[in-house]
């Protein structure tokens, strides 16, 4: 289904590493997957390979200083990273592991407009090295979510998650890279949503509406 403005979705990503993620969200794009156009790549790290990704796949890529903090930017280089995605008309801003706790700058910009994925169910496991959290506590079922950004760490309302059983002899890498797996599907797909214009919030509760055509045979007279 296309974007109900009639154009693509308009997505800036945010990551700091490896940017697999963003990889997933580019390689559906690219297959007609998904209704939405990545307009902008920023990075937190000048060397960040997600970068290398968005250059090849012909997206504009931009690395902002850190100013030597470690778990958030500066309040300037957030107005800057504000004026990137603004200056290519970005709608839905998406942290795909973006190490930074956002603060006001951009969640005034984009309100209900910024998006993560988390390596667990949350609410539980929050925060850094989620999977050895998991692993440490003795849980049998972890997993990914998607979730809207607020002021907090990782407590923003959730939007989607999916589940993964932690198996005997797991390490926390084979556990990262199955959950891996399952983050480039969810975040596909609730991204999808979003493109079709089905998300629904109020307040912590978020809604998926149903496709127009479902909804349509819902409301036909019996």
């Amino acid at each position: 289904m296309g974007h109900p403005l009639g154009h693509p979705l308009r997505l800036g990503v945010l990551a700091s590493g490896r940017g697999s993620n963003l990889q997933s969200i580019l390689d559906a794009v690219a297959s007609g997957r998904l209704a939405a156009q990545v307009r902008v790549v920023v990075s937190d790290q000048a060397d960040a390979e997600a970068l290398v990704r968005a250059r090849r796949a012909g997206v504009p890529a931009v690395a902002v200083s850190t100013d030597g903090l470690r778990t958030r930017l500066e309040a300037a280089t957030e107005a800057e990273v504000v004026r990137v995605l603004r200056a290519h008309e970005v709608e839905l801003v998406v942290l795909a592991g973006f190490m930074r706790v956002l603060h006001a700058p951009l969640l005034e910009a984009f309100p209900d407009a910024i998006i993560n994925i988390h390596p667990s169910l949350l609410p539980a496991f929050p925060g850094l090295d989620a999977q050895r959290q998991a692993l440490e506590h003795g849980v049998k079922i972890t997993g990914c979510t998607v979730h809207f950004v607020d002021a907090g760490v990782d407590q923003g309302p959730i939007i989607g998650q999916r589940p993964v059983p932690i198996v005997d002899g797991d390490t926390r890498d084979s556990l990262a890279d199955r959950i891996l797996i399952e983050e480039h599907h969810l975040l596909v797909e609730v991204l999808d949503h979003f493109a079709a214009g089905r998300v629904r919030r109020a307040g912590r509760r978020v809604r998926i509406a149903p496709p127009a055509a479902a909804l349509d045979r819902e409301l036909e007279p019996r």
